[in-house]
């Protein structure tokens, strides 16, 4: 046996072996530090839904500016077609959309107006024709006609106007803002906000 082969041998085992503990360390601790990353890292949802015309997307805590405004479209198209038996609906429907800060005084209103719409028998219908948006304040101003109707009264007609702000919280949308009020926006057009007629 030749002793100078089996030193240089199992030297060369052991240095193969020092080596090969040390990357295995290296892609652990590589593994290690891409578990964390992925675990941290802030997801991006990309869809496209049938009333949107292209691709959008939804963060943890933004999305993109046509989401939001289908969901004020949603929001204000919800609100304005109310009748006696679709207004308890309603109110459940938007109440979890609401911010902490606006469900205590919005339920309230809207829960005044749900009792005088039973009470009267009256339906609303509301018909979109514009849509605005500010964004320096990101509020949409969804303007529309509204049509009253009550068992024996002949249908009123009016312009109405419905403000919404949408924020999105772990990828949920927030409604941060919310006003109603009878005729044109107030701020959009003198902040320079962009029109969408339809």
């Amino acid at each position: 046996m030749d002793y100078h082969t089996l030193t240089r041998t199992w030297r060369g085992i052991n240095a193969e072996n020092r080596f090969f503990r040390i990357i295995s360390l290296l892609l652990v601790a590589a593994l290690i530090l891409t578990l964390i990353s992925l675990v941290r890292t802030e997801r991006t949802v990309v869809l496209v839904p049938p009333i949107l015309e292209g691709q959008v997307n939804v963060a943890r805590d933004s999305a993109s500016r046509e989401v939001k405004e289908a969901w004020a479209l949603y929001t204000a198209e919800l609100l304005g077609n109310v009748s006696a038996n679709s207004a308890d609906f309603i109110q459940t429907t938007i109440e979890p959309l609401l911010a902490p800060e606006l469900r205590r005084a919005v339920t309230q209103v809207i829960g005044d107006q749900v009792a005088e719409i039973k009470r009267d028998r009256v339906s609303m219908a509301f018909s979109v024709d514009a849509l605005r948006h500010d964004p320096g304040t990101d509020i949409f101003y969804v303007t529309g006609t509204q049509t009253s109707t009550g068992p024996a009264a002949k249908p009123v007609r009016h312009r109405r106007t419905f403000e919404v702000r949408v924020g999105f919280r772990n990828y949920r949308p927030v409604i941060n803002h919310l006003d109603a009020y009878p005729g044109q926006p107030r701020d959009a057009k003198a902040s320079g906000g962009s029109d969408r007629t339809g």
